[in-house]
């Protein structure tokens, strides 16, 4: 696999589209944001295991804001394809698209980032091929996936840091103005 001469982003660009039906709607009557997880993750797999030419699992999912409700009878479509790859894990950037084919009308609900990382036979982390990038929105892609990874690297590590350090009177006194009430033995 190290001499792979690598796999485009198109090689395994993967679509799913799911009609949402009454039962994934949650109490509100819009569609569970769970659904739509399960959903992400399913697209994801898929686009993933694709390129890698093996199982993968999933590491983080990244930027799940949702913008748009999801209505029961809505078409989803999930478009996903691979941002970045390092030696063993991939991104798989995903857009979803709803659409309400009775009024004609499309909408973008979320786009996610998921990260996977590939698995050999042994259950081991397994190499997985280059990426090909012969686009400009690839490129881009790419770049901002490895600078995503860095922020959320550099955030863990300050937000350790901080968990690390709190000072319970401290914590208390700023605690006061918030919405809470502390009631300590």
């Amino acid at each position: 696999m190290e001499n792979h001469p690598g796999r485009t982003v198109a090689y395994s660009r993967t679509t799913i589209t799911e009609l949402m039906i009454p039962s994934y709607a949650n109490f509100g009557g819009k569609i569970h944001g769970g659904i739509l997880l399960s959903l992400i993750d399913k697209v994801a797999y898929a686009c993933a295991s694709k390129h890698a030419g093996n199982y993968c699992v999933t590491v983080s999912v990244d930027g799940v804001v949702f913008l748009q409700p999801v209505e029961v009878g809505d078409l989803v479509s999930l478009h996903a394809s691979i941002n970045y790859v390092g030696r063993t894990s991939l991104v798989v950037g995903i857009k979803v698209i709803a659409e309400n084919v009775k009024q004609g009308s499309v909408k973008h609900t979320n786009t996610s980032y998921v990260t996977m990382v590939a698995k050999d036979d042994d259950n081991k982390p397994a190499l997985v091929p280059p990426l090909v990038l012969d686009k400009p929105v690839e490129v881009r892609r790419f770049y901002e996936a490895m600078k995503r990874k860095e922020l959320n690297q550099s955030f863990n590590e300050k937000m350790d840091e901080t968990k690390a350090n709190i000072d319970m009177d401290d914590a208390v006194g700023l605690l006061k103005e918030q919405r809470c009430t502390i009631i300590l033995d």
